[in-house]
């Protein structure tokens, strides 16, 4: 079982980029599982065609853990992919983690936690201990960081970075830096500035995302662009990434190099111009 997590800024088209990772992946026939790790609990939705499913953390207030079974949590969505959303608290209540490690415990002990690949989608701003135990606690094995050259998702990614480099020398954790996606902001140079700082952070940049019109229509039809629109040129690249993930083996010696603020905002300096 291949278990890979996407981290990355808030609003920089991480669910949309996993939801369509998961479309594409189950196109090999593969049992693929998504699991939303995100209060906002969208992760999901383009594959359950706009359906907003429970979250795990609301149904574990609702009803109580005990009497939980897996088809309250686990819900099947576009082409077989099994979706769960793991939640949150209410705002200003409680920790956004607390959703995560729920989900995890849950699933664990309903024996739903399997697959041939299971991607996690996972919030990144701040990487709290909640929202790094997938990587903590060994789950996610393989760590993409999903950016734009806009200069606070390069933080957020750099930030992430800092997270994988103090938990790969875990014996437990195990988790990788598998490479960097970039979802393009349509910013001049952006692929450059992306794949220098993929360079400089010891990986590579794995796949340049376009910005496409076709996301959006698709999304405001709720459905992913795979479904959607299947022989599009913006379906291609998603498969092209699933093909690239999938046939990815990160080596586990290799330690990610996060970059100090000083270099992170130089190497903004060389591309963004005023």
């Amino acid at each position: 079982m291949k278990q890979i997590a996407l981290y990355g800024k808030g609003g920089i088209g991480k669910s949309t980029t996993s939801a369509n990772l998961s479309a594409a992946l189950s196109e090999k026939k593969l049992d693929i599982m998504q699991i939303g790790c995100d209060p906002k609990h969208d992760s999901t939705r383009m594959l359950m065609r706009g359906e907003w499913i429970p979250t795990v953390l609301d149904l574990v207030r609702e009803k109580g853990e005990s009497s939980l079974s897996t088809d309250d949590v686990v819900y099947t969505g576009y082409n077989g992919i099994r979706c769960v959303e793991a939640g949150g608290p209410e705002p200003g209540v409680g920790c956004a983690g607390r959703g995560i490690i729920a989900t995890f415990q849950l699933l664990e002990k309903l024996d739903a936690l399997y697959g041939d690949i299971i991607v996690y989608d996972v919030l990144g701003d701040v990487v709290c201990g909640g929202f790094a135990m997938p990587m903590r606690e060994g789950y996610a094995q393989e760590v993409y960081l999903v950016t734009s050259g806009d200069f606070m998702a390069l933080y957020a990614a750099n930030n992430i970075c800092k997270a994988i480099a103090r938990l790969s020398r875990r014996s437990k954790a195990r988790c990788t830096l598998g490479g960097v996606i970039c979802n393009s902001a349509n910013i001049e140079g952006e692929y450059e500035l992306v794949s220098e700082f993929a360079r400089l952070i010891n990986s590579e940049l794995i796949e340049f995302i376009p910005r496409n019109q076709i996301v959006r229509v698709a999304e405001v039809s709720k459905r992913t662009v795979l479904e959607y629109a299947p022989e599009s040129e913006q379906a291609g690249v998603y498969r092209r990434l699933a093909d690239k993930i999938m046939n990815n083996k990160p080596d586990p010696e290799k330690q990610p190099t996060p970059l100090t603020m000083d270099e992170l905002e130089s190497l903004a300096q060389k591309y963004i111009k005023a």
